[in-house]
């Protein structure tokens, strides 16, 4: 079995990793080690699960996070808007924890974010925590996005040529007498669905019954997020909690 090195949140500009080739109902996508998706023929860039300013969410309910994480997570999106230099960029829902969390942006924040929109198309997708349009974030809201073959959503429902997100998939794997557990793309040939990509966000196995319901069977792939690239494993192979 292949070594995996530690996941680091470090980026150093530029950039090294291996690409990591995905495709979904006959459309290739590149993986990123960060957790987003990026399909290069119409420059598109696809991440999910921002839950933005969760950590002001929890401190509104006395539970007391650190206040960094809409700043961290907006950080590691900005240096994949740079690298990839997409036309459009999707977010699959639950961008924000909370239905109030737009107004809850530090301004350095939305500054960033404006940065990020400027030249370029930007779509969010409405997700559970999110479920309404959100004023002075710039971008578009709708339910889902088709193009071409396929449809982007929040919630996974199995359909043929679907993206999406929701289920925060990680797998665990066995290596070296240990077990490890990363964030991952849970992918057949057919459908493909998103890691969280927020900085506080937490993760479902992939064993769990609720894949079962979107793919019907064990026979996809779980593509774990490393240090520079991905790792590919049967779903099968991966571990239960």
């Amino acid at each position: 079995m292949t070594a995996l090195p530690a996941q680091s949140r470090a980026d150093p500009v530029p950039r090294k990793q291996v690409d990591h080739a995905i495709a979904v109902s006959s459309a290739s996508f590149l993986a990123d080690p960060e957790g987003a998706l990026y399909w290069p023929e119409p420059g598109v860039l696809v991440v999910a699960d921002l839950h933005l300013e969760k950590g002001s969410s929890f401190a509104t309910r006395g539970v007391l996070l650190p206040p960094y994480d809409t700043a961290a997570t907006l950080a590691r999106l900005a240096r994949l808007v740079t690298h990839y230099a997409p036309r459009c960029v999707v977010a699959l829902g639950d961008s924000f924890h909370d239905g109030d969390g737009p107004a809850r942006l530090a301004d350095t924040d939305r500054e960033a974010l404006s940065a990020m929109q400027r030249g370029r198309e930007w779509i969010w997708i409405t997700g559970n925590h999110d479920p309404e349009p959100a004023t002075g974030i710039g971008g578009t809201f709708i339910e889902t996005m088709t193009l071409g073959a396929l449809t982007f959503r929040h919630l996974p429902t199995g359909a043929s040529g679907e993206i999406s997100g929701h289920l925060h998939p990680v797998a665990r794997v066995a290596h070296r007498g240990r077990a490890v557990s990363r964030r991952c793309f849970a992918a057949d040939a057919n459908r493909l669905i998103m890691p969280a990509f927020g900085a506080f966000t937490g993760g479902l196995n992939i064993r769990d019954a609720m894949f079962a319901d979107v793919f019907g069977t064990l026979a996809f792939k779980a593509h774990l997020l490393g240090d520079g690239r991905l790792y590919a494993f049967a779903a099968k192979r991966c571990l239960p909690d």
